[in-house]
């Protein structure tokens, strides 16, 4: 899920082996801290996880964040052969001394969140991928700044309806195939990541992991629809953005590029349609998951609905059935491979991993260590930008509930679980808007964001493209295409 910088074959081989040696060590470490600065709790006597956690237990995240930026630029291919090493040793460094100082309670939020947060979310992601895979499209019109931005806004249109991940596999292979001989290719893959894989998201709970969640606990199916004014202007105005930077640069383009690009066209056509039901099978599992309750189960020591395990399994079956009945060669043609999301599985297991403490805290609330962060947030527009800028790092999903709590916490007190939220939609509407705009919208500001944006930088890389790297991403596209227009968003909708 990080572009990649150069470094030298030596430096490759020099730096092969530190991570499997560091790891034990550093989570070690890491532990004998915990137990200096909480001897409290590493004798038991600790309160509430959250309230306890010292503000460091978030190292080890930030420590995933700076690998996956920097290792990439200073030692591409170290990074390329161990990253799985790397993100090992960091969610080792953060759940060891976790488990060690706070015990048995921490052990069952590691479980919880492995088994009730990273697996279905997992599930979720590989199903999608693999049914995507199996439909490919042929006779692809050429990459002209007309046509990529048709592409891009149909994947922004169709996203909120089939989900940000199944929208962005569906859509970015035509749109490299369209764009294969053209130099400039990595402005257009990272726009696709804003709107298809992100912004697009936003108008329905199956179009964003954050609102399904949101529906879960009470917020009503067809709320999300009255988001359609800020999907508008966001959407819109990142589109305009884009086709702008798209002339300015095809106008750079060799001028055999340019008069390819409006040549005859081969007909459009679609092979491994069938996968579209598999695909209408997976939201269906999704919905009927969010209407059906059918009461608990324990599972590995951790509460599941099962609904949700049903769900699962569901899903595994819809992925294997595509995988069964789609022809090989289709595939083979379609350019599936299983690395993007195998690195997607390896590198949000680390993710999962080590941002279990940062949450812990954030929904300490006034208790916690990060209340002076919290403390902060005033108005809508507080939470639309505390809500997106931790969305752009953390995983959007538990951000979007940690805030919906901060919020009813803060205007319902005591007001009971989805009594206070439906009176949260009903009585405060805009706070609600401002937390699942941010967790959607600011998705886009990282390539960790958001699940899919790791699973098409992968395949453009597959395909050929140079994209920019973790920092490179961020600072020279979200920053300057993208803050402005949720600092205007934020103007017109959260003051």
């Amino acid at each position: 899920m990080i572009a990649f910088g150069r470094t030298g074959q030596a430096v490759a081989r020099s730096n092969a082996s530190p991570p499997r040696k560091r790891a034990l060590p550093a989570a070690i470490g890491a532990a004998l801290f915990a137990f200096a600065a909480n001897p409290a709790a590493a004798a038991g006597t600790a309160g509430p996880l959250g309230a306890d956690l010292p503000a460091w237990s978030a190292v080890p995240f930030l420590g995933i964040l700076v690998s996956m930026a920097a290792l990439p630029l200073a030692a591409r291919r170290f990074w390329h052969r161990h990253y799985g090493k790397v993100a090992a040793a960091w969610a080792l460094a953060a759940v060891v001394p976790f488990v060690a100082v706070w015990g048995r309670p921490a052990a069952d939020e590691v479980v919880r969140m492995a088994v009730a947060d990273y697996l279905p979310f997992l599930i979720l992601i590989g199903a999608l991928f693999t049914i995507g895979g199996g439909i490919l499209v042929r006779g692809t019109p050429r990459g002209t700044p007309a046509v990529n931005t048709a592409i891009i806004a149909a994947g922004t249109a169709l996203a909120s309806w089939i989900g940000t991940t199944g929208a962005a596999v569906l859509f970015i292979r035509p749109l490299l195939r369209a764009n294969r001989g053209r130099r400039r290719v990595a402005h257009t893959v990272v726009f696709f990541i804003f709107l298809v894989a992100n912004i697009g998201g936003a108008l329905t709970p199956l179009g964003d992991p954050p609102l399904f969640l949101g529906f879960l606990q009470g917020v009503p199916f067809f709320w999300t629809l009255g988001l359609w004014k800020e999907f508008l202007l966001v959407a819109g105005l990142t589109l305009a953005a884009y086709l702008a930077v798209e002339l300015r640069q095809w106008r750079l383009e060799d001028p055999e590029v340019r008069a390819r690009g409006t040549a005859a066209r081969e007909k459009l056509r679609v092979e491994g349609w069938h996968n579209l039901l598999f695909l209408a099978g997976v939201l269906a599992a999704v919905i009927a998951s969010g209407v059906w309750h059918a009461g608990t189960v324990r599972l590995l020591g951790a509460s599941r609905e099962v609904s949700g395990l049903l769900r699962d399994a569901f899903l595994l079956l819809m992925a294997s059935a595509s995988w069964v009945t789609t022809s090989p060669r289709t595939r083979e043609e379609n350019a599936h491979t299983w690395r993007p999301i195998r690195e997607v599985a390896i590198l949000f297991a680390a993710i999962f991993a080590t941002i279990l403490p940062p949450l812990l805290m954030l929904r300490a609330g006034s208790g916690g260590a990060l209340a002076p962060l919290l403390r902060t947030v005033r108005g809508p527009g507080g939470y639309f930008w505390m809500t997106g800028a931790l969305s752009s790092f953390l995983d959007n999903a538990p951000t979007y509930l940690a805030f919906l709590s901060a919020a009813v916490g803060s205007l319902l007190p005591g007001v009971p679980g989805r009594e206070a939220v439906s009176r949260l939609v009903a009585e405060h509407g805009v706070y609600l808007r401002a937390i699942a705009t941010g967790a959607v919208f600011m998705g886009a500001n990282t390539y960790i964001g958001n699940a899919p944006n790791l699973i098409v930088r992968s395949m453009a890389e597959d395909a050929g493209v140079e994209m920019p790297s973790l920092v490179g991403y961020t600072v020279r596209y979200a920053v300057p295409f993208l803050v402005p227009v949720f600092l205007l968003a934020t103007w017109v909708f959260f003051l």
